[in-house]
């Protein structure tokens, strides 16, 4: 994908720190808002609606400012996400450095920290992040929904997969427990066995997220299926259109029999925090958002 110029703002704000609705609950953390990456599958578009913003999404970013966390004790125990609607580790943190300095806020919170990212720039801060995992519960996520660099840049314009996945072994290797996030699963195109066996050697835990289709990046996603990938669209009009969800719920099943056959714990809707032997990574089910909006990482659903 090419990318495109950055329009910059820059917003004062009283706390960086909301309580979070997302399956995790506790806390999203953004240091930003808007993302360069221009995902075009981001659900995170929707901030528009909020902010104000005209120009596309991936076209702006604003820095947020807001005073030093005062006792950040206070979320101790406590779920902290960090990049719930912004990639914290965007290219433009390299020249802000809003989320390094949130981290060295929160770095003796005693939270549990999350970083979600599609990015190898939290590799600058590697040293800061051996410092928090030794006085805090912490993990560090990469979305990785394909192994096809060509697919990948037709979505977004993060760095490539494979600089995620190097990222990923380093932070792994650093005694860091990580996670490789396959989301959103792309019905037809996302080959969950072939993304296993590349990074189950360097994570603790398997994420699956099924693509969801909603407002105005659906006839996006739709186009894109029609024009390069003709064959699926009877099975994208099937999931998207009439909603029948055969499809995941057979990736369910098979997800289930991957967990078995690799001597790895299947999960549905929790993440447990520890480390596993290399090699057997915990999968968690984490399909059908609107069942799982909410739970707090319960292991229960919403009532279907």
């Amino acid at each position: 994908m090419e990318k495109q110029a950055i329009k910059i703002g820059h917003v004062e704000t009283k706390s960086v720190m909301t309580k979070s609705n997302a399956p995790l609950g506790g806390f999203s953390v953004n240091p930003y808002v808007g993302c360069p990456h221009a995902c075009k599958y981001c659900y995170a578009s929707f901030m528009k609606r909020f902010t104000g913003h005209t120009e596309d999404w991936g076209t702006f970013m604003d820095v947020k400012h807001w005073p030093a966390i005062a006792n950040p004790r206070k979320y101790a125990g406590q779920k902290v996400i960090i990049g719930t609607v912004t990639d914290g580790y965007n290219p433009l943190e390299e020249q802000f450095g809003k989320t390094r300095l949130l981290l060295e806020q929160l770095k003796d919170s005693g939270a549990d920290i999350l970083i979600c990212t599609k990015s190898d720039l939290v590799l600058r801060d590697i040293d800061l992040l051996m410092e928090i995992n030794r006085k805090n519960r912490l993990t560090v996520s990469w979305s990785v929904n394909t192994l096809d660099e060509a697919f990948k840049d037709d979505m977004d314009a993060a760095v490539s997969i494979e600089r995620r996945l190097a990222a990923m072994k380093r932070v792994y290797d650093a005694g860091i427990r990580t996670v490789c996030f396959i989301s959103p699963v792309f019905p037809g195109l996302t080959d969950i066995e072939a993304i296993f066996e590349r990074a189950k050697d360097q994570c603790d835990l398997v994420w699956l997220e099924n693509l969801n289709l909603r407002g105005g990046f659906k006839k996006t996603i739709m186009d894109y299926i029609a024009e390069k990938h003709p064959d699926l669209v009877p099975l994208y009009d099937e999931i998207y259109n009439k909603k029948i969800r055969a499809y995941f719920e057979a990736l369910e099943k098979q997800a289930e029999e991957m967990a078995r056959k690799n001597s790895c714990r299947f999960v549905d809707n929790e993440t447990p925090y520890e480390r596993v032997p290399k090699g057997h990574p915990t999968i968690v089910d984490y399909f059908y958002h609107e069942e799982v909006r909410g739970t707090a990482n319960s292991g229960k659903r919403n009532v279907r």
